[in-house]
């Protein structure tokens, strides 16, 4: 039988790499991790930073407003109601608000998905007793999703934890169907949107409570994310310590947090005007299709099985072979081997039995990066019988 032929490589971004400012002796394959911020918005910040420094009893002063506007001119590029969303910085911070917010009993349950983000799941778990549902990395559709997630629900299930898309396994659990037959039920519904903005043209889920960081695919300063609360919860959410702007409410008093640095809230649309400015759709398109021609040379490496995917996403992901980063330790271990011996950065996640590998796609990214990458990883990987 004839070996399959190879996938065809996407052309580079014009002017893609030259926004950013990174190693390029370094092959950047794990965006969905940290993001990376465009030289524009870096400069956006600094002159908001030289402002700050300049006045600083003025730009406090005009802080609250100043950040309100900020929200307003978000809230209408990712199409959500601005009096519903609010500053946070990351989405952990997010699963917290939000939880503080549910009135959560002794025999409340919250359901929860072996696919979530370590620390997001914490913030239930710390108020809650907490249900995890596996949902098997080979479910083929949404729909299976769905059904296995509703088939775990008790009568104690007062809450719902999904991912909008899952960091590991790259693919759309928090699905509008699924969202909609929750709330039919009277669950409360929270969204981890970590890797949304920016990457989907809808990116904020209709839930209850639903988190995303700005500073992954949205081109935002690091520490930028945000938190949308539908309005029947606005009025029970509280900033996680006292804020001088507790009297206003929300969103005001989750976002004021005294002396600290706002630079990056301020200077966030710039990464989604930018975006714009590129063109939406195009860089969502080449993202995807580099993402895509990764995850299909490393699909032709004995032992790697590629996974279910949403398509349209910039990440793919593979199971690695049995054996491999089966403990977080040992996930960590892999991946920062790989990024020494090879000077490449991607994700290494850990699962029972075998962990796996995620890529992704970006503007700054090149097809020989991921070529470079499948021709070193059968080194990194258990030997094979012959």
């Amino acid at each position: 039988m004839p070996a399959p032929s190879a996938p065809s490589a996407p052309p580079a971004y014009p002017g893609g790499p030259g926004l950013f400012r990174l190693d390029p002796a370094v092959a950047h394959l794990n965006h969905g991790s940290y993001g990376a911020v465009p030289l524009p918005v870096q400069e956006a910040q600094e002159a908001l930073r030289a402002e700050a420094h300049a006045d600083p009893d003025a730009f406090f002063a005009a802080l609250p407003d100043r950040l309100a506007a900020t929200r307003t001119r978000i809230a209408a590029r990712l199409g959500t109601d601005p009096d519903g969303l609010a500053f946070i910085s990351n989405a952990t911070e997010g699963a917290n608000l939000a939880f503080e917010a549910i009135a959560l009993t002794g025999d409340d349950e919250v359901l929860v998905t072996d696919h979530g983000y370590g620390t997001v799941t914490a913030a239930a778990a710390r108020r809650a007793r907490v249900t995890t549902v596996a949902l098997d990395p080979h479910l083929p559709d949404e729909d299976a999703v769905r059904e296995t997630v509703l088939a775990a629900l008790t009568p104690r299930t007062k809450a719902v934890l999904l991912d909008h898309v899952s960091s590991p396994t790259a693919r759309l659990i928090a699905s509008p169907r699924l969202l909609a037959e929750l709330s039919e039920r009277g669950i409360t519904t929270v969204v981890d949107g970590a890797h949304t903005p920016g990457m989907l043209a809808e990116p904020v889920a209709g839930a209850d409570f639903w988190f995303g960081n700005l500073h992954k695919w949205g081109y935002a300063p690091s520490g930028t994310a945000l938190l949308a609360v539908a309005p029947g919860h606005r009025a029970r959410v509280r900033s996680l310590s006292p804020s001088w702007q507790d009297h206003l409410g929300y969103p005001r008093s989750v976002e004021y947090r005294a002396t600290a640095d706002y630079t990056g809230w301020l200077a966030a649309p710039e990464g989604l005007d930018l975006i714009e400015r590129l063109g939406a759709d195009g860089v969502r398109a080449h993202n995807s299709a580099l993402a895509a021609y990764g995850a299909e040379l490393l699909a032709r490496i004995p032992g790697l099985t590629p996974l279910t995917h949403t398509p349209g996403l910039a990440m793919r992901s593979l199971l690695l072979p049995p054996g491999t980063a089966e403990t977080q330790d040992a996930a960590a271990a892999m991946r920062e081997e790989i990024a020494a011996k090879a000077r490449i950065r991607t994700l290494i996640w850990a699962r029972p039995g075998g962990g796996g590998i995620r890529v992704c796609g970006q503007l700054y990214n090149r097809a020989e990066e991921y070529e470079r990458l499948a021709e070193v990883l059968p080194a990194f990987l258990p030997a094979t019988g012959a």
